[in-house]
């Protein structure tokens, strides 16, 4: 019997290494079934698919290639080879650098693809130009003209001239203004080292001007390191910075909830963190505000809201509940300060109602709060801020009856000290603002359950110290008013012996942000 060529040619077996396999006579199949199918799953290629395809697993065989061995290619000065329409302009770019992009890959292979009646030839030709031959044996390649239309209105066309200079040069300076642009020219172009670059950028330069735009960037492109990155920093610099300055307006409602839920929040106090909370919601109701009011101007705002109902019960506040029962209000203990939460008509009675049923309790029970249970969650916050100009720095608190004080030393440029000690209240000058209209424990010794933190940022990564979680009881002589010592060095420590609590640490950071959270459990 008497077969076709074609017959003959589709059953043609070859022997391939030391066996007899089969093997396909047409290119670019050059290995038997075996070697495809192995070579389909290291290009992520459906088998099947490569079988009534060749010039996909082709064209995915020379983008590879470009990509691992021209990245680092010297940057071209002779003529270019692709033309890029985009944004009204047309770029002139060389090949080795257009593969640095994976979009404009695909682009180009599907255009080079799309030109000529036989892709395989054409890209074979592509290949062996540039292969490593001498110069004379290579033929120019075909001058290929592609097309990338973008709608993100973020890119500008100096940012996108800034993105495919770093196609040819590693270390281009990315100014401020343009690192958004330039981030979102890097997402379209699927340039990842320089979309890196430019997070790395936006990390290290965060300010109040800034986390906004930044956070919804990391949102917007579902980068997890930029939008951490912005959490991480508006939990420290959330009360002592952001709200001290007109742009506390601009901080996303979904982001100020994700801060406010975290256990890194540093605040001086409870009602430090109220006041700029407040300072916020004005700030939203009053758009055309341009400086920071005062902070009688934001309690007159609030009381002036009708008294038959409170403003988190209104249609306005809502939706803001949900940040507003992230505040410790049960921290707030100062007798004015609680004044001010019931004269605002701003929190709902049955909220507080339970702060003050809270405090009367602890009164009653020599200051044991039996409604409070976890550090993380629960605990009175109080921080301070150690500046560069700090040597020493104090502040005294009042609870229940109690007075400690919370102080950090500076020993050496890079070493500090922070502890918590106890005082007797005759210490306290009689003017004292702590001193008055506070109740007076007799009691010999307070069961204080705490914990200390201080965090530092150095070189765009945040240092975390921190004690364990302590019991201890503190009385009023010498060897029992004060914390113990423990002296914790470099990174962030998850736990430690017990009754080890007071924090000497190792920085260059500044400023260092020094958090102390207590709960006085039941004797």
């Amino acid at each position: 019997m008497i077969m076709s060529n074609t017959h003959k040619a589709r059953l043609e077996r070859r022997v391939a290494g030391s066996t007899n396999r089969w093997r396909l006579p047409k290119q670019p199949f050059s290995g038997d079934l075996l070697s495809l199918s192995q070579m389909c799953k290291a290009l992520s290629i459906d088998f099947e698919e490569a079988l009534r395809n060749p010039d996909r697993l082709c064209m995915s065989q020379i983008q590879k290639f470009f990509c691992e061995n021209f990245k680092k290619k010297d940057i071209q000065s002779g003529e270019a080879d692709v033309i890029l329409e985009c944004l009204g302009f047309k770029w002139e770019l060389h090949q080795p650098q257009v593969f640095q992009s994976e979009t404009l890959a695909k682009l180009y292979l599907k255009a080079l693809a799309q030109g000529t009646t036989h892709p395989l030839r054409e890209l074979e030709e592509l290949l062996r130009a540039q292969s490593p031959k001498k110069t004379k044996e290579k033929s120019p390649a075909k001058r290929i003209i592609i097309s990338l239309k973008i709608n993100d209105p973020l890119v500008t066309k100096v940012a996108f001239a800034t993105a495919l200079k770093n196609l040819y040069m590693s270390e281009v300076e990315i100014n401020l203004e343009d690192v958004l642009g330039v981030l979102a020219s890097a997402h379209i172009l699927q340039f990842r080292g320089l979309f890196q670059r430019c997070v790395d950028v936006m990390i290290a330069r965060l300010m109040p001007s800034t986390i906004k735009k930044f956070y919804e960037a990391g949102c917007k492109y579902k980068e997890e390191q930029l939008t951490t990155g912005c959490e991480k920093w508006l939990e420290m610099n959330l009360v002592p910075l952001v709200g001290m300055q007109i742009h506390l307006h601009k901080i996303p409602q979904d982001l100020l909830h994700k801060v406010l839920k975290s256990p890194r929040l540093f605040t001086f106090s409870e009602f430090h963190l109220l006041k700029t909370m407040l300072l916020w919601v004005f700030l939203q109701l009053n758009h055309k505000i341009q400086a920071i009011p005062t902070y009688e101007t934001v309690m007159t705002f609030f009381k002036s809201f009708p008294e038959n109902c409170c403003f988190l019960d209104r249609d306005i506040g809502q939706s803001l509940r949900p940040l507003f029962l992230c505040l410790r209000l049960h921290g707030i203990t100062k007798g004015k300060d609680l004044e001010v939460l019931r004269h605002i008509n701003f929190f709902p009675e049955s909220w507080l109602d339970q702060v003050t049923a809270n405090h009367y309790h602890a009164l009653e029970n020599g200051g044991d709060m039996v409604h409070l249970k976890d550090l993380n969650t629960q605990a009175m916050r109080f921080g301070l801020l150690f500046n560069q100009e700090n040597t020493t720095y104090s502040k005294t608190i009042a609870l229940y009856g109690f007075f400690f004080k919370i102080k950090g030393l500076k020993h050496d440029t890079t070493s500090y000290s922070f502890y918590m000690q106890r005082i007797k209240h005759t210490d306290l000058e009689s003017s004292s603002a702590v001193y008055e209209h506070n109740p007076i424990s007799l009691r010999v010794a307070r069961l204080v359950k705490y914990e200390i933190r201080a965090e530092a940022l150095v070189d765009g990564k945040w240092q975390e110290f921190r004690t364990n979680q302590i019991k201890q009881k503190f009385g009023l002589t010498t060897s029992s008013c004060k914390s113990h010592v423990r002296r914790l060095r470099g990174v962030y420590l998850p736990s430690l012996p017990p009754l080890m609590p007071t924090l000497k640490i190792q920085t260059v950071g500044i400023p260092i942000y020094v958090s102390f959270a207590f709960i006085f459990p039941a004797s």
